[in-house]
């Protein structure tokens, strides 16, 4: 199943698209991915780990069957982990056609905007090889921002490969 990401900001074929954002918390930081991209979200199961993966990975877990690996954004993001709370929840994406899921500190809401309201990232945060080009936009919500970012692209290659293996 191919879909189609958020695309950058101020892209005129899409400039009034009306799209929804699931937003969630992250270190007193708010993060939000097209609702499209959102298969689920649970609270924390017991999750098994596994041997000689990368540091971000918490292991899986077994979703009515399906072996699904589990990422710690906190560690993926290069943040302090903590313990999880009542609030902590894991969003299962579809990335580049792989379930995966994400520890989140807790999930906030779903927000409908227009794809015009949406500002470009500063541009020292795409560029100089920072490796955050998964970050596409920034939308200034009830007096604070939303860092916007595409799953697909936080990700190389070889890490969606080895996900999906």
């Amino acid at each position: 199943m191919s879909t189609t990401a958020l695309v950058k900001a101020n892209d005129s074929t899409r400039h009034d698209e009306l799209i929804q954002l699931v937003s969630f918390m992250l270190a007193d930081e708010e993060y939000g991915v097209e609702v499209i991209k959102v298969r689920e979200i649970i609270r924390m199961p017991a999750i098994t780990k596994m041997p000689n993966t990368p540091h971000y990975v918490e292991g899986v877990i077994n979703l009515r069957g399906k072996v699904i690996p589990i990422i710690s954004m906190r560690r993926r993001f290069g943040l302090m982990d903590t313990e999880n709370s009542n609030r902590t929840r894991i969003i299962v994406m579809d990335v580049a056609g792989t379930l995966t899921g994400f520890i989140v500190d807790a999930v906030s809401e779903v927000i409908r905007i227009h794809n015009s309201e949406i500002n470009p990232p500063p541009s020292m945060m795409t560029s100089g090889g920072v490796g955050q080009e998964f970050i596409t936009g920034v939308f200034s919500h009830a007096e604070r921002l939303l860092i916007i970012m595409d799953v697909d692209l936080m990700f190389s290659d070889d890490e969606r490969d080895s996900f999906a293996s």
